[in-house]
């Protein structure tokens, strides 16, 4: 993964104008931080199965600020073999590998998948300042984020920020198998106001409205 250049502020700036703040996109726009451009000039869109629960996470700080993190995760465990004597089952996590070899992630060996778990700590100044976490497959990394800002940015008490309604996009493809996409697809929380709602379908977002308190 090219995360200097997928962090680089001139990547950022090529991404940036891709964004209109009127009008949603429906299509699959995808970069290349390797060289740097804000599309790629070739490749495949995917498409997937919508989400479910299964992953559950753990997240705290004691007396001395010692944070921990935890999202343990099998995908679908349900459906995997339990080994006997021991208690656990197989994971099956490898299914968010892609087997079209041209795929950024396609699977070979000793490689890393893409992966939707995203246990997160935070500092300031090197000091320990939070910890977050969360289930929810590739709304993980969405969810937590918009915890994050409401207190980083927005200035939101710890309780607040957790509480306030939240949204997600499944405009790309899924990390999961089959991989399949809802271009423009934009779910929301049912507390999120109505208005709100009108306007992003308005803008274009093809608005899906959740139960009020199951975004993670």
């Amino acid at each position: 993964m090219p995360l200097r250049e997928l962090l680089a502020s001139a990547y950022a700036d090529a991404r940036r104008p891709l964004i209109d703040l009127a009008q949603a996109s429906l299509e699959q726009r995808p970069g290349n931080p390797r060289r740097g451009a804000a599309r790629l000039t070739e490749g495949d869109v995917f498409a997937a199965r919508d989400w479910s629960r299964g992953t559950v996470s753990v997240a705290a700080v004691d007396a001395q600020r010692n944070m921990a993190s935890f999202t343990p995760s099998g995908a679908w465990i349900p459906t995997s073999p339990v080994i006997d004597g021991v208690g656990f089952s197989l994971g099956t996590r490898v299914q968010t590998f892609f087997l079209d070899a041209a795929h950024p992630n396609a699977l070979v060996p000793n490689k890393r998948p893409r992966t939707t778990l995203t246990p997160t700590l935070v500092t300031r100044a090197g000091a320990p300042a939070m910890v977050l976490g969360t289930q929810g497959g590739d709304q993980q990394d969405q969810w937590t984020l918009q915890v994050f800002l409401n207190q980083a940015v927005f200035g939101m008490e710890v309780q607040d920020a957790i509480e306030a309604p939240r949204f997600s996009s499944v405009h790309f493809p899924s990390s999961f198998y089959p991989h399949h996409a809802t271009p423009g697809g934009l779910r929301v929380e049912g507390r999120l106001p109505e208005a709100v709602c009108t306007e992003l379908a308005r803008r274009g977002h093809v608005v899906t409205v959740d139960d009020d308190w199951g975004a993670g």
